[in-house]
């Protein structure tokens, strides 16, 4: 498929007409979803979606909903013409452009809350996000109405979050997780690293090497408290100014657990350097 063929539709009118003339031809739908200022992590997301489905839509949308009072709304990186030029080298086939106006309509009342799984980590911290992300999420999904939908692990607890709304509400939507992506020097991809100065960049990569440090030391077995609270101070030592959280969970509920059991956990850290938050997180094997 060539660079020329990315089509870019704003409507929801405009984008079910599309996908209903492939879903006529028999083709399977992929979707990812995106906020923009894209990078190798979403393009990673249209490889993922291109090699299991016929066709790729990808949105992009700062949706307001999920940012507190207090967060980088109106800075966020957005760049739609770079973001289409991405989208077109990675073969995508349709790029979908919702305004605010488009998708919470003048009169939206509705929200979806997804509970327990968004209780602690980011949840804890971030008041309303994740019921703005699963209300844009469930609205993306009904107006796309993929068969498969495309999200990067790297924000675990909204792929978990995803994933049971999709199951509760039986959105007929597979849900896929990709894996991180990273820099040659470990740290994870965000739209939110062009915020770090050259000093918090370098004192950036403190995140991911404590947290495989820590991950070294839980699977010998010994009780996470200490070897946690080992991580958090080894984070303020390499030059992040507060560590919003680093805990042991259950891979699945998000529950968070004292030793490795026998069942997938998870390594996930949120923590602020400068003006910037980072999250991260890795799996640990028991």
């Amino acid at each position: 498929m060539s660079a020329t063929s990315l089509a870019a539709v704003r409507t929801i009118a405009d984008l079910r007409a599309r996908v209903r003339e492939w879903r006529a031809a028999g083709q399977r739908i992929g979707f990812a979803p995106t906020m923009g200022a894209l990078h190798e992590g979403h393009l990673s997301l249209v490889r993922a979606a291109r090699q299991r489905c016929d066709r790729v839509v990808v949105s992009i949308f700062v949706n307001p909903t999920q940012f507190g009072p207090n967060e980088d709304f109106d800075a966020y990186p957005r760049n739609e013409a770079a973001d289409l030029a991405l989208l077109a080298g990675v073969s995508a086939d349709l790029a979908y452009l919702p305004s605010v106006e488009v998708m919470y309509p003048k009169g939206a009342c509705t929200t979806v809350t997804v509970t327990g799984i968004t209780d602690g980590l980011c949840g804890a911290m971030r008041p309303g996000h994740f019921q703005g992300v699963a209300t844009v999420v469930t609205k993306l999904l009904l107006q796309v109405l993929p068969d498969a939908a495309f999200f990067g692990e790297k924000d675990y607890q909204q792929l978990k979050t995803i994933t049971r709304m999709a199951r509760d509400l039986d959105i007929p939507c597979e849900i896929i997780g990709v894996p991180t992506v990273r820099e040659a020097d470990g740290l994870a991809l965000s739209s939110r690293n062009v915020y770090l100065s050259p000093a918090e960049r370098r004192n950036a990569l403190t995140l991911p090497r404590t947290m495989q440090a820590v991950a070294a030391r839980l699977r010998n077995g010994s009780a996470s408290a200490a070897h946690l609270a080992w991580g958090r101070e080894e984070l303020l030592r390499g030059g992040f100014d507060s560590v919003d959280y680093l805990e042991l969970c259950d891979a699945e509920d998000l529950s968070p657990i004292g030793n490795l059991r026998q069942a997938p956990a998870r390594l996930i850290a949120a923590a602020r350097i400068g003006k910037t938050r980072l999250i991260d997180n890795i799996p640990v094997p028991f």
